[in-house]
């Protein structure tokens, strides 16, 4: 049980970590929630996994440098997506985090 706890608290994490880094590159001003911001780094995460699998560099010696670059450029998209998204779902009214 203590395994899929803390599978679940570092799937957060991990989400929360790459949805700011997400924020931070992406240009403009993001006026989304932080549990979009958690949500979007955590979908950026699988489709970064899925991306380097495709691409044959999922796994590699030492630090897997190239699976996180595609998981920051997912979460950089992710964030954009989302902010015009959440924008839209708002009615137009920008709200901040």
């Amino acid at each position: 049980m203590l395994g899929g706890l803390w599978g679940i608290i570092s799937t957060i994490v991990v989400g929360l970590i790459l949805g700011v880094i997400g924020r931070l590159l992406a240009p403009g001003a993001q006026k989304i929630p932080i549990w979009l911001t958690i949500v979007v780094g955590i979908v950026a995460a699988f489709i970064g996994n899925w991306l380097a699998g495709v691409f044959g560099v999922r796994h590699t010696s030492g630090i897997d440098w190239i699976r996180h670059i595609f998981q920051v450029a997912a979460a950089v998209v992710g964030v954009i997506l989302a902010t015009g998204i959440y924008a839209k779902v708002k009615g137009g009214q920008r709200t901040g985090s």
